[in-house]
C-alpha cells in the first residue's frame, strides 16, 4: 500500500537528489542555523534546526490539505503572510545587527562581554517562524511535491504526506550535518572583533533577505 503512494526506485532517487541540491543552496533556513551555531553552539544550531523542519511539517500538511493552492490563488494572503515572514526577518537581522554594535564599546575597552542569554525554547520557535511565515515555502511544496506524485496513486493526499516527510527527514538530516560543521568553524572565530562581524554579517544577510522577500510579491499586492 505504502509502495503505490511512492514513485519508484529511479523516482525517489530524483526526488533525494532534488532535495539535497534545495537544503544545500544557502537560504534563510540554510543561514539561520549556521548563524545559531556560531552564536550558540551545537545546541543552539539543533534548536534551530528542529524549529526550522517544524516549520515543514506545518507546510507539508497545508499543501496536502490545499491551503498553498489558497495561497497561490488569494494574493491578499499571500501578502500578507509575506509581509509578517519578512517583517520578522528583518527583526532578526536588526538584532544581530544591534549585538554586534552593542559588543563593541565592552570589548574595546577591554571587559568581557555578556552574551545575550537564549534558551533553546527561543532557537526552536525562531526557526519554526522563520520557515512557517514564509509563503514561498508553502508554495514550494505545491509545485515541488505533485512532480513526484505516481499517476496511479491511490491517494494524492497520502502520496503528500509520505513526500512531505521524507522531505522533513533528509532535511533534518542535512541540517544535522550543518550544524557539526558549522560548530567546528566556531572554534575557529579568533578574536572578539570576528565574532562582531559575523553578527553584522548575518544581521545584513537577513535584512537584505528580508527586502528580496518583499521585492518578490505578486503583482497587485
Amino acid at each position: 500500500m505504502v509502495g503505490s503512494l511512492l514513485p519508484g526506485p529511479s523516482g525517489l532517487a530524483l526526488f533525494a537528489s532534488a532535495v539535497f541540491v534545495l537544503n544545500a543552496t544557502p537560504g534563510v533556513d540554510f543561514l539561520l542555523t549556521v548563524a545559531r551555531t556560531l552564536q550558540g553552539g551545537v545546541r543552539a544550531g539543533l534548536a534551530a534546526a528542529l524549529g526550522i523542519n517544524a516549520g515543514c511539517v506545518v507546510h507539508a500538511l497545508l499543501a496536502a490539505g490545499g491551503l498553498a493552492a489558497l495561497l497561490a490563488s488569494t494574493p491578499q494572503a499571500f501578502a500578507f503572510i509575506q509581509w509578517g515572514g519578512a517583517g520578522y526577518l528583518a527583526w532578526l537581522g536588526i538584532g544581530l545587527l544591534r549585538r554586534a554594535w552593542a559588543h563593541s564599546e565592552p570589548i574595546a575597552a577591554g571587559l568581557p562581554a555578556a552574551a545575550p542569554v537564549r534558551s533553546r525554547a527561543d532557537d526552536l520557535r525562531t526557526g519554526f517562524l522563520t520557515n512557517v511565515l514564509n509563503p514561498k515555502v508553502a508554495l514550494f511544496f505545491l509545485a515541488f511535491l505533485p512532480q513526484f506524485v505516481p499517476a496511479a496513486s491511490p491517494s494524492h493526499a497520502g502520496s503528500f504526506l509520505l513526500l512531505g516527510a521524507w522531505f522533513v527527514a533528509q532535511s533534518l538530516l542535512f541540517l544535522v550535518a550543518v550544524v557539526l560543521v558549522a560548530s567546528r568553524l566556531a572554534k575557529l572565530q579568533g578574536p572578539p572583533a570576528l565574532r562582531r562581524a559575523l553578527n553584522a554579517a548575518g544581521g545584513l544577510l537577513f535584512v537584505a533577505l528580508a527586502l528580496r522577500l518583499l521585492a518578490a510579491r505578486p503583482a497587485g499586492t
